[in-house]
């Protein structure tokens, strides 16, 4: 094995040596290495040719070396030549690199010893000083902890020269596996030696979004805002299915697979700050995290979920599975996305990716809001759509290129010499404009992104990789999605062309739906339809009726009348809500009515609470707030959490918390009368924080009292029954089939009950409204 280098052909002069570097691909004769992998290390060495360092190639993998080597050598002879070189060059360049590649097997400990050693061997012969060692793990990742081990035990390079080991995806299956992973690694492995690999960043356009914000930075500034970004896009669309990969596809699906990482990578670049320094990887990480960390919380009523129909028989068949098994992994994905941070807040960033879809296409769309009028000339630039399009190839375009729309403005070239700007236009259309109507940038020489990230890892370049705080924070924002759909049965769509409309998906204030119904074949169709909304009595009072949604929609509807009604007479509507999980699903409706509810003129009270921060997930107020108050504009003073955290204690008697409430209500609301109080009912009969137990003989008087809950956090505030029974409306909501029991009870008692508080519920002048879903009544 030698390791002389050739001399570039243009560089007369002596080469000062810059040490050795041997490169070994673990998982050498494996699918990505045959594809991407050592066309890359190929380009790297035609690239550094002659500049000063020597180099040896060795392709690692667990077959013996008789069985490895002609398995390597078939790859490397179908090497394709780099465009810079000439065809002498090349064949010159090729047959050296040929002489400096080798297979090695790596199974054991003592494979890797003996790899150690051969190397150290061989550069002692040849006197050579050690520069560095790469290794590229081409292999599933449950090795990837045991090959670190090794790595660390038996192939360490002397403390002068450095250790790079680059890893493949997928880094774990959610937040947890992820850390366990990073916990393993970092135990062998430093954190600036690893260089966790997303190809995606390695493409030509997704390199230069930072460049091109940069360059254009004085342009873009006063645009890139909520006040004028419409809407964001971030998708990459494929026509192949998973079939041959289902072994590996079915554990991770779409989101795992590519929102996770690559495209969540794209939406990063495009809206984190600008680095100061374009060059400097900590601070480029450190605005990466804090922007992930400004996303706001997603689950399942934020994305759609599909699968092609084709998908479970491959599964059936791949992991010999039963014809009656049924996998829920998705191959379809659409998430709408908004950032809690004054610049980007209320701006949807639509992501989407799938497979066996209509075409292969992938890109990034900025689109602005157009506040232009165009009574005459729609075809006029000015009156067309504002748009900056990240293309990463493919589709209509079939290159990958940066385009402005030309009614924004003409921008920078974003790097002078290797792109170049398109002058040239097809007569095609792109998202909606002819060609002619951008300003376009493209790469002079199109290069493969493995070929970019090679050369980045040679050159210790660490902002084209995947930080582990990176990592971490990009699966903390996911898992709680991918744990919300793991029981969610996808859409199924038949594939490619005819999908039509099936996977079209809109927003509805923060909530996503497919926008046309699936046909399903229903037994007795229409049953359903005719038994939506049933209004009758239960325990003398008015009982509506239907299906969870339906229930949902007409009480949002009842509250919405109650409040215009309250506003026309008193200017003001006064409602407080429970905490629970009642109220969710209406919290959620009334979120969607953004623009019709009367938010401005509505103050919102809590009807109780427990005693943590209102910063914490259990906090009712949170839920309130997270559900609820951050998607309405409704002023700050209108909005009155109980005050259970004082003086830096919670719900401390002397701390006078109940008696600040009741004198905040007395203050706000005519006659302590709540205009609408929606309690929920727990299966003990408890509701509000008024349990079984709870001693209310001297509280007649009193508004709000502290309460104690047989639950944890024991601790409560409430309103009494005094508050609740003065209010002009109260609305109880019960829903699914849990509730069915205790509603088949309450039904049978007669007046109060003290072992059902709920039954103390009775407005002295006011109305008592149940709203009881069908599960909660039939069971």
């Amino acid at each position: 094995q030698g390791y002389s280098c050739l001399t570039n052909h243009n560089n007369h002069g002596a080469t000062k040596s810059l040490g050795h570097v041997t490169v070994v691909i673990v998982g050498g004769t494996g699918d990505l290495a045959r594809k991407y992998l050592w066309q890359g290390f190929f380009q790297l060495y035609a690239d550094q040719v002659g500049k000063g360092h020597t180099f040896s190639f060795y392709g690692g993998a667990l077959s013996t070396t008789e069985k490895g080597t002609p398995l390597l050598f078939d790859i490397l002879k179908e090497l394709a030549c780099p465009a810079e070189l000439s065809v002498e060059r090349c064949a010159l360049v090729k047959d050296q690199f040929l002489h400096l590649s080798k297979y090695h097997q790596l199974k054991t400990t003592e494979d890797y010893e003996n790899l150690s050693q051969q190397i150290k061997q061989q550069l002692g012969q040849e006197g050579i000083i050690e520069a560095g060692r790469l290794f590229y793990l081409s292999v599933p990742a449950f090795a990837y902890a045991d090959i670190a081990e090794k790595i660390n035990n038996t192939c360490r390079p002397p403390s002068e020269a450095w250790l790079r080991v680059v890893l493949e995806k997928p880094f774990g299956h959610n937040l947890y596996s992820a850390q366990a992973l990073d916990k393993k690694l970092s135990g062998q492995l430093k954190e600036e030696e690893m260089y966790r690999i997303d190809h995606y960043l390695g493409k030509q356009v997704v390199s230069k979004i930072l460049p091109f914000r940069k360059e254009n930075k004085k342009l873009l500034d006063p645009i890139w805002n909520k006040h004028h970004i419409e809407r964001i896009e971030i998708v990459l669309k494929e026509t192949l299915d998973a079939k041959g990969r289902i072994q590996f596809y079915d554990q991770y699906g779409v989101i795992r697979d590519v929102l996770q990482n690559h495209l969540t990578e794209v939406m990063t670049l495009m809206l984190m700050n600008l680095p100061a320094n374009l060059s400097n990887s900590e601070e480029i990480l450190q605005n990466k995290l804090n922007f992930l960390a400004s996303l706001q919380h997603v689950d399942n009523s934020n994305a759609v979920v599909g699968q092609y129909q084709a998908y479970n028989g491959e599964v059936q068949e791949e992991l010999n599975k039963t014809k009656d098994y049924f996998s829920l992994t998705p191959t379809f994905a659409g998430v709408v996305i908004h950032v809690d941070n004054a610049q980007y807040e209320g701006i949807p960033i639509f992501m989407t990716s799938g497979k066996a879809l209509d075409e292969r296409v992938s890109y990034a769309r900025v689109l602005f809001k157009s506040n232009v009028f165009c009574v005459q000339d729609p075809n006029n630039v000015q009156c067309k759509s504002k748009q900056i399009i990240f293309y990463l190839g493919h589709g209509t375009l079939q290159y990958p290129a940066i385009l402005l729309s030309k009614n924004l403005f003409k921008p920078e070239l974003v790097s002078s010499g290797d792109w170049k700007e398109v002058t040239e236009y097809k007569d095609v259309n792109v998202l909606g404009l002819q060609l002619s109507d951008y300003y376009i940038q493209s790469p002079v020489t199109p290069r493969e992104a493995y070929c970019e990230l090679i050369s980045h890892v040679f050159f210790g370049r660490k902002d084209s990789f995947i930080s582990a705080e990176g990592l971490l924070a990009s699966w903390e924002f996911w898992t709680p999605l991918l744990e919300g759909l793991s029981r969610v049965f996808p859409r199924v769509y038949p594939g490619g062309v005819d999908n039509g409309n099936l996977l079209n998906f809109q927003l509805k204030g923060h909530q996503v739906a497919f926008s046309h119904e699936a046909l399903v074949n229903v037994i007795n169709p229409g049953a359903e339809d005719n038994f939506q909304v049933m209004q009758g009595k239960y325990r003398s009072s008015e009982m509506v009726s239907a299906w969870a949604q339906e229930l949902v929609e007409r009480l949002a509807s009842d509250l919405l009348l109650a409040a215009e009604e309250a506003i026309r007479e008193e200017g003001q509507f006064h409602l407080a809500l429970s905490g629970g999980s009642s109220p969710v699903a209406l919290l959620r409706a009334l979120a969607l009515n953004l623009y019709t509810f009367p938010w401005r003129n509505t103050h919102i009270w809590q009807v109780d609470e427990r005693c943590v921060p209102h910063t914490e997930s259990g906090s009712n107020f949170r839920s309130i707030h997270d559900l609820l108050l951050q998607h309405i504009r409704i002023p700050y003073f209108n909005i009155h959490p109980m005050p259970v955290h004082l003086t830096q204690r919670l719900c401390v008697e002397e701390d006078g918390g109940p008696t600040l409430y009741e004198k905040e209500i007395k203050k706000h609301v005519n006659g302590s009368s709540f205009h609408y109080i929606l309690l929920g009912v727990g299966q003990d009969g408890h509701t509000a924080s008024l349990f079984q137990d709870t001693k209310l003989e001297n509280d007649e008087e009193n508004l709000v009292i502290l309460t104690e809950s047989p639950n944890k956090p024991h601790q409560r505030m409430s309103l009494t029954f005094t508050a609740i029974n003065r209010a002009r409306r109260v609305g109880v909501l019960i829903m699914g089939k849990s509730k069915h029991e205790l509603v088949s009870q309450l039904s049978r008692i007669k007046g109060e009950s003290s072992k059902y508080p709920i039954t103390k519920v009775q407005p002295k002048s006011g109305t008592l409204i149940w709203y009881i879903d069908y599960d909660a009544l039939l069971g």
